[in-house]
């Protein structure tokens, strides 16, 4: 049997009792419209007969009185005739439909009443003395008439009581038919909704065990099965569904075992690193995490908290981990930092620590992002070594000038003579040693710089400077140097109207740091330009050169500290760049280098701009 026709058995009792209900309907009418063409049948037909001979009956009384005062009786008695033969005809009609108890007594007396009055009245016509025809009628025929008249109410009062007997009678069997209507009607449906339900709920019954099936094998019940009875479509679907938790079945005990172990080993993996490990699907959930971040974030993946698991983590590393989980998954590749001054400050109980934050993107074999994957570094002890380096070094510089300066001192009054004659031997010793005392104060100028930029001790006062006159100012400052060397120096017009954000004594620092390392790896005849453009609100500021340029494995570490690159002559402790990009980092900008070998360098930097407009400010 199938679901169709098993559907539509599911309302057969619904049906049925709908039909009966009509057919129930159809017999109550009939039956009342039957007792109706009774009462017009047995009854009504007599009262009007009755009736009609009391109306007649009265018209001969009538016609009697009028032929006893007048002598002309041949109208009169035509007409007598016709009522008679109307009489008559009542009368035949009255004793064809005797339907009532003793209505055949009254009916044949009537009868013989009226043969009597007859007799009488045609008496009448035949009295020709006056007197004796008055006589006559009130001593014979009136009497007749009023035998006559009375039997004929007698009818009459019989049948208008059948009237109303039958009438109450139909009445009380209407009221019954409705209630048993009603009663009938109500226990049909209520017997037919029942059976319907019973059927549907049969019928339900396989989706209610296919549906409890399937939400125990969502739920990791392989071994269940629907038993679903029968041949229709239902039971072909449970059969399908047993067939395809068996293949399941067989897939996970072939894969699932080398899925879990591969899980457990990655999980194992990553709770194995000290530092907090974060990774995120590509939608930007929160996968998974290990125990560091646990324990330091306080990042746990619990089901309470799954909708927003970074709810809990303070802000500045939230807006780190949001930052470098949109860098990633934007298609911008992974995120490294640039320094310890990115390092993230968090505050627990056994002190405070400092994370550095990583992100590399999750690829899979096809090479699409599925996931980010951030190691919060915890550079607590390198941070705090670099401090106690950087205060070193300071301590050291500081500790520096004192005798510096008393040997420059020296040195200075030495060949000013002011202690005796030199010789010109003892003259060219003294001139050598004083270019090394200034090339070391200079060193130790650059790392006490360093040192106060790195540790915020230098206030910086940004003001309004107009791009145009910054450049031509550094650009005349270093005209002198660049023709000494024989190199040309310009400035690539036309250069951007507008004014930058800058502390005027730094933001020089870093023009001439950048022009002078230009002038001195710039060759003889070669060029620098310094050209301008707005981008994104700010001022980018680029000083190219055609020197020597600069190995790609050298980039990386062009601004750092104490780097130099190899093979160059000694002149400086490789602190000039690593004090430009500090400055210039200060001011919000950034700093970079394009360079390739034997094409020369490009330098840029850029400065936050006065007034930008609005849309740039967006794009930013």
């Amino acid at each position: 049997m199938t679901l169709r026709t098993k559907l539509l058995l599911a309302q057969a009792p619904l049906v049925l009792a709908l039909a009966l209900m009509c057919i129930l309907s159809v017999t109550t009418l009939s039956s009342l419209g039957a007792n109706s063409q009774t009462i017009l049948k047995d009854n009504y037909r007599s009262v009007l007969a009755t009736q009609r001979m009391k109306d007649t009956i009265e018209r001969l009384e009538s016609q009697s009185a009028i032929l006893l005062l007048t002598e002309k009786h041949g109208g009169t008695l035509s007409q007598m005739a016709q009522h008679r033969q109307q009489f008559e005809a009542e009368l035949a009609v009255q004793e064809s439909n005797i339907t009532e108890p003793g209505e055949t007594e009254l009916t044949t007396r009537l009868r013989t009443l009226w043969v009597r009055y007859q007799e009488k009245l045609a008496l009448l016509a035949t009295q020709r003395n006056p007197a004796e025809a008055e006589a006559f009628y009130f001593v014979e025929l009136e009497p007749a008439f009023d035998e006559v008249r009375t039997t004929a109410n007698e009818i009459l009062a019989k049948n208008q009581d059948a009237i109303l007997h039958k009438s109450e009678r139909v009445r009380r069997t209407a009221e019954q038919k409705g209630t048993l209507m009603i009663g009938t009607a109500s226990l049909s449906l209520i017997v037919g909704l029942w059976s319907s339900i019973i059927l549907t709920n049969r019928l339900l019954r396989p989706l209610s065990v296919l549906s409890h099936t399937t939400r125990q094998l969502g739920e990791g019940d392989f071994a269940v099965r629907a038993n679903v009875q029968g041949s229709d479509e239902l039971a072909q679907l449970a059969r399908d569904f047993n067939a395809m938790a068996s293949r399941l079945t067989e897939y996970r005990n072939s894969s699932l075992g080398e899925l879990l172990q591969a899980q457990q080993a990655s999980q194992a993996a990553i709770d194995s690193l000290p530092d907090p490990v974060v990774v995120f699907g590509v939608a930007g959930d929160v996968r998974t995490v290990n125990q560091a971040t646990e324990i330091l974030l306080g990042l746990v993946l619990e089901p309470e908290v799954a909708k927003d698991p970074l709810s809990k983590v303070e802000p500045a590393v939230r807006s780190t981990l949001e930052k470098l989980r949109t860098h990633v998954l934007s298609g911008k590749g992974s995120y490294t930092p640039k320094g310890f001054e990115e390092a993230i400050r968090l505050s627990s109980r056994d002190g405070d620590h400092y994370l550095l934050a990583r992100a590399t993107p999750v690829y899979e074999p096809r090479g699409g992002i599925i996931g980010v994957t951030i190691v919060l570094q915890d550079v607590t002890r390198l941070r705090r070594f670099d401090e106690l380096k950087n205060d070193l070094v300071a301590t050291v510089a500081h500790e520096f000038r004192t005798p510096l300066t008393s040997l420059r001192m020296s040195i200075h009054l030495c060949l000013e003579q002011f202690v005796g004659p030199l010789t010109e031997k003892q003259m060219d010793l003294l001139y050598a040693a004083r270019e090394d005392c200034e090339r070391l104060q200079g060193m130790v100028d650059d790392l006490l710089d360093l040192s106060r930029i790195e540790a915020g001790r230098i206030t910086m006062h940004p003001q309004p400077i107009a791009v145009a006159a910054l450049v031509a100012t550094v650009v005349e400052d270093h005209r002198a140097a660049a023709e000494e060397r024989g190199v040309f120096l310009r400035v690539v017009e036309p250069t951007i109207d507008g004014e930058v954000q800058a502390d005027p004594e730094r933001i020089t620092i870093v023009f001439n740091n950048l022009i002078t390392n230009a002038i001195r790896h710039t060759p003889e005849d070669g060029e620098i330009k310094v050209r301008t453009e707005s981008v994104n609100g700010m001022v980018r500021f680029e000083i190219t050169d055609t020197g020597t340029g600069i190995a790609r494995e050298h980039l990386p570490h062009i601004f750092d500290k104490f780097f130099r690159i190899p093979g160059t002559a000694v002149g400086s402790a490789g602190l000039g760049l690593s004090i430009t990009k500090e400055i210039v980092h200060t001011h919000g900008g950034e700093i970079g280098v394009d360079s390739e070998v034997g094409r020369g360098s490009t330098f840029w930097l850029t400065l936050p701009r006065v007034g930008a407009q609005s849309s740039e400010k967006k794009s930013l």
